[in-house]
């Protein structure tokens, strides 16, 4: 009798998983890749909506969390995840310069914004009204962080690489059994493949398709990390990644030609050197209408949750979220109501049952 059945390994599914170990939990994990926005993720941790120059949700306790639960899988994986990197926004206007000096000055956002601008970043990328930068932001290597992980748990027995099959679960009052694997809760972290998933498909999750560049430029020499209508990151060995874009209506996770050519038209606008493209990748963010994560219990039954719902921000929300929830779980703390699913259930569950 195992203690949970975890279904996802994206950012979601380690952060539980990771949660569970800390507090000696039994778990078995189920994960067959066929979502791919945690892989493909930029894996910025940013505290600032750049757009708007206002604080991300939670965002100073979140990224506290967050540094501090990464810096510990490090040790745990012996992998390089944190990549501390400083962000630039490429001001376009005299009136975004005032704006961002004007969110300097408020007590939530003081100690992200630097009021000291910086002309120009080098050669190749300049702007008539400065850059701001960031605090306190930096990478998450989620690549590594995926692969690794993964590793862990295949060497201990506790991951199956198989797609999971709903029609196979037998709820019971007190515990679960999956094809002979027995537990007594389930935990469903699947990304946008909620969609798909009959428990908890009542729930208004939007997909929110991202696609990136990966570029090639000898000339461009760039150590920081580029906002303005997109981002420009530094990869090493003169990669950079460049994107995402966000389409609310696409759910093909293939790559497009018009997300291409959005940010080919970006570069050429951004940057003064030559580049190559050397690659294109997608993936569909679940993201929700309230930009709110989908996090609690089933309506029905007591054993089954979700914790999901993360958007673009998954690299700073995940450890929190995964921690509240397996404290509500184990010890009856009470989710916050902006993340708790049941804000949704009243409604949407009622409806189509």
């Amino acid at each position: 009798m195992l203690d949970y059945i975890v279904v996802g390994l994206g950012l979601s599914g380690i952060a539980v998983s990771s949660h569970l170990e800390k507090h000696n939990k039994s778990f078995k994990v189920y994960e067959d890749f066929s979502q791919k926005s945690s892989l493909v993720a930029g894996g910025i941790y940013n505290p600032v909506i750049l757009k708007r120059f206002t604080p991300a949700w939670n965002a100073a306790q979140q990224l506290e969390t967050a540094i501090s639960f990464y810096k510990g899988l490090e040790n745990q994986l012996e992998a390089k995840l944190v990549y501390p990197i400083n962000i630039y926004r490429k001001f376009n206007s005299a009136e975004e310069q005032n704006n961002w000096f004007d969110a300097a000055d408020k007590p939530n956002l003081e100690d992200f914004l630097d009021t000291k601008l910086v002309k120009d970043l080098n050669p190749f990328i300049t702007s008539e009204f400065s850059f701001g930068r960031v605090r306190k932001t930096g990478v998450i290597d989620t690549d590594v962080l995926i692969k690794e992980y993964g590793k862990k748990l295949e060497k201990s027995g506790r991951i199956e690489f198989e797609r999971f099959r709903y029609a196979d679960l037998q709820v019971g009052e007190t515990e679960l059994n999956y094809n002979g694997v027995k537990a007594r809760n389930i935990i469903f972290c699947e990304g946008f493949g909620m969609l798909n998933n009959p428990y908890f498909n009542y729930l208004p999750l939007r997909g929110n398709k991202g696609e990136y560049l990966i570029i090639y430029s000898e000339e461009l020499k760039l150590k920081e990390a580029i906002k303005s209508s997109f981002f420009i990151l530094p990869l090493g060995n003169d990669l950079y990644k460049v994107g995402a874009t966000y389409n609310n209506h696409d759910k093909d996770p293939e790559p497009t030609e018009e997300a291409r050519e959005q940010l080919k038209k970006f570069l050429e606008r951004t940057i003064s050197c030559k580049y190559e493209i050397v690659d294109q990748v997608s993936g569909i963010r679940p993201a929700t209408a309230d930009r709110r994560p989908l996090v609690g219990r089933h309506p029905e039954f007591e054993n089954m949750y979700a914790c999901n719902g993360f958007g673009s921000r998954g690299v700073l929300i995940a450890p929190t979220m995964a921690d509240e929830l397996i404290e509500h779980i184990g010890n009856g703390k009470d989710l916050s109501g902006e993340s708790d699913l049941k804000r949704f259930t009243r409604k949407h569950y009622k409806a189509i049952q």
